[in-house]
C-alpha cells in the first residue's frame, strides 16, 4: 500500500512530493508580491513630461518643393521647427519629433536615431519622427549615393541634427507633470479631394488611360457628382501639464493635407506652424515664456484637402486662409481641451516592426505607350501634360529595387492609442485604425520615419487617379491592407502590457 506524504516515515518519493508542493507555494506567494509590488510601483512612480522647438529654417536659395514648379526661397515668412515632447512613466520614455517639411526620407529619420542614441538614453525604436506636410519648406528628399552609400547634403544633415537635439533637450526639461487627451469634430476644413466627375477630359491620365476620378477638379463645376471616399473630421490631442496645472505642450492630429495660399518663394510653415504658435495663448500657458511647445501632426490626409469643391474658388489675400483655419481649430481644440481630465499617471509603451513591401514596376504596355511618345508626329494636344514626367519616373522605377521595407511605429499612452505611418495615408485607412483599436481612443501620424508616397487602399486603387499613378504611389496594391493589420497587431500586443 502507498504511504501518505505525511506519515513520520517518510520516502525519498514523498520528500520530492514535500519539496514540489513548497516550491509551488513559494511561486505563487512570490506572484503575488511580484505583483504588490508592480502595483506599488505605479503608485509611487512619477510621470514627467518635456518639450522644446528647434530651428531648421533653410538658407535661402534652396528649392522649395510641394507643387509641380520649384522655387527658389526668396524669403522667410515663418520659421520652421522640429517640436518635440518627451514623456516618461517611470520606467519607459517615448518621443515625438514633429518636423515642418513636405516629406522626409528614411535616411535623415535614421541618421537622427542614431544620433539620439548617442545623446540620449531615449531607445531610438521609442521615438517617433514625422514630416507635417506643409507645401512651402525646402526639399529633404534629395537621394544622393556615393560608391552605393547614401550621402546626406547639408540640408539633411542639419535637420537630422536638429532632430536629435530637439529629443534630448525635451528629455532633459522633463519634470512631474500630468497627462490628458481628447478630440473635437471640425468637418469644414477637410474635403475629399478625390471626384466622379461627368467629363471624360477631365479623368485622362498620364498614360494614355481614363481613370475614373479626378483629383481637385475645377471648384463649382457642374460636371461635379459626387466624392469617392470619406473624411475624418476629428481634431485629436495630447496635453501634459505640471502638477499645478500649468501648459507644458499639446499635440494635435488633424487630417489635413495643408491650407496653402502662400507666395512663391516663401518659406513657411502653413497652418501647421500657426496652430502651434498660436494654440498655448489659448489654453492659459505663460505668455511671458517660450517653454510651452505647441505641435500639430498630420493625420491620414493623402486624399483631403481645404477645397469645397462645390463652391467656386474665391479670392483671399497670402496667408488668410492659413490665419482663418488655424484660429478656427485653435478655438475648437481649445473649447475640448477645458473639459479634458488630466491624470498624474499613466503607462507608456512602444512596439515598432518593419515590413517589407513589394515596388509596382511598369508594365510592357506602359513602357511602349512612353516610347511611342518619343515618335515623330506626335501632338501635344493628344499627349498629357504630366506625361515626361511619369515617363522620367517610370524609368527610374523599373531600375530600382523590388522591395523596400518600411519601419511602422504603435505607441500606448494610458487608453490612447498612436500610430505612425511613412505615407501619405488616405482618410478611410485612419478611420477604419479608429475603429478597429483595442484602445478607446487612437490616432494617426502620416510621413512619419519615411515618405514613401501615397497609400490608397485596394479599392481607390481600382479608381484611378493621381494619388494611385505609378510614380505617385509605388508600392503593392494592398499595402495599406497590410500596414493596417500589422498596426493593429501592435496594439493588441500593447494592450496587453
Amino acid at each position: 500500500m502507498q504511504r501518505d506524504c505525511l506519515t513520520t516515515s517518510i520516502p525519498q518519493r514523498c520528500t520530492n512530493r514535500i519539496f514540489q508542493f513548497g516550491l509551488l507555494i513559494a511561486v505563487i506567494v512570490g506572484l503575488a508580491n511580484g505583483t504588490e509590488n508592480q502595483v506599488a510601483a505605479a503608485e509611487h512612480a512619477v510621470f514627467r513630461a518635456g518639450a522644446s522647438k528647434v530651428k531648421i529654417t533653410p538658407p535661402l536659395g534652396l528649392e522649395i518643393v510641394g507643387n509641380w514648379g520649384k522655387p527658389l526661397a526668396t524669403n522667410i515668412h515663418d520659421d520652421l521647427h522640429v517640436r518635440c515632447l518627451a514623456l516618461n512613466d517611470g520606467s519607459t520614455t517615448i518621443a515625438f519629433a514633429i518636423c515642418d517639411n513636405v516629406g522626409i526620407p528614411r535616411d535623415v529619420f535614421d541618421a537622427a536615431r542614431k544620433l539620439i542614441d548617442s545623446q540620449t538614453d531615449v531607445p531610438p525604436a521609442n521615438v517617433l519622427m514625422s514630416a507635417t506636410h506643409t507645401h512651402s519648406a525646402v526639399s529633404a528628399r534629395n537621394n544622393r549615393e556615393v560608391d552605393g552609400v547614401v550621402v546626406l547634403d547639408s540640408y539633411q544633415n542639419l535637420v537630422a541634427r536638429r532632430i536629435a537635439e530637439g529629443v534630448a533637450t525635451a528629455v532633459a526639461a522633463m519634470k512631474p507633470a500630468k497627462i490628458g487627451w481628447g478630440g473635437v469634430e471640425e468637418a469644414s476644413e477637410v474635403h475629399n479631394r478625390r471626384w466622379y466627375v461627368d467629363d471624360e477630359k477631365l479623368l485622362a491620365n498620364p498614360f494614355g488611360g481614363v481613370d475614373k476620378v479626378r483629383m481637385n477638379p475645377p471648384r463649382g463645376s457642374d460636371k461635379l457628382i459626387e466624392p469617392a471616399g470619406p473624411v475624418d473630421p476629428e481634431v485629436s490631442f495630447l496635453s501634459v501639464q505640471s502638477l499645478d496645472g500649468k501648459p507644458i505642450a499639446l499635440l494635435a492630429n488633424y487630417s489635413l493635407h495643408y491650407v496653402g495660399g502662400v507666395p512663391s518663394g516663401d518659406v513657411s510653415a502653413d497652418y501647421f506652424g500657426a496652430f502651434s504658435e498660436k494654440i498655448g495663448k489659448r489654453i492659459g500657458a505663460d505668455s511671458s515664456s517660450d517653454s510651452f511647445v505647441g505641435i500639430m501632426t498630420n493625420g491620414t490626409s493623402g486624399d483631403i484637402n481645404n477645397y469645397a469643391f462645390r463652391e467656386k474658388a474665391g479670392k483671399h489675400e497670402p496667408y488668410q486662409r492659413i490665419d482663418e483655419v488655424s484660429d478656427l481649430i485653435v478655438g475648437r481644440v481649445a473649447e475640448a481641451y477645458a473639459a479634458t481630465e488630466h491624470h498624474d499617471w499613466v503607462s507608456l509603451s512602444a512596439a515598432t516592426q518593419e515590413l517589407e513591401l513589394k515596388m509596382r514596376k511598369p508594365d510592357p504596355e506602359m513602357l511602349r505607350y512612353f516610347a511611342s511618345l518619343q515618335d515623330e508626329g506626335q501632338s501635344p494636344a493628344n499627349v498629357h501634360r504630366l506625361a515626361s514626367i511619369y515617363g522620367n519616373r517610370l524609368r527610374k522605377i523599373a531600375e530600382g529595387p523590388e522591395t523596400s521595407s518600411v519601419l511602422l511605429q504603435a505607441f500606448r499612452i494610458g487608453d490612447l492609442g498612436i500610430v505612425a505611418i511613412p505615407f501619405e495615408v488616405f482618410a478611410e485607412t485612419g478611420l477604419d485604425l479608429k475603429k478597429r483599436s483595442p484602445m478607446s481612443d487612437t490616432f494617426t501620424i502620416e510621413l512619419a520615419n519615411g515618405s514613401y508616397g501615397y497609400l490608397p487602399t485596394p479599392a481607390q486603387h481600382k479608381l484611378g487617379g493621381y494619388e494611385t499613378w505609378l510614380g505617385t504611389n509605388r508600392v503593392q496594391l494592398d499595402a495599406s491592407d497590410r500596414i493596417s493589420d500589422v498596426l493593429l497587431s501592435l496594439l493588441n500586443q500593447l494592450g496587453q502590457k
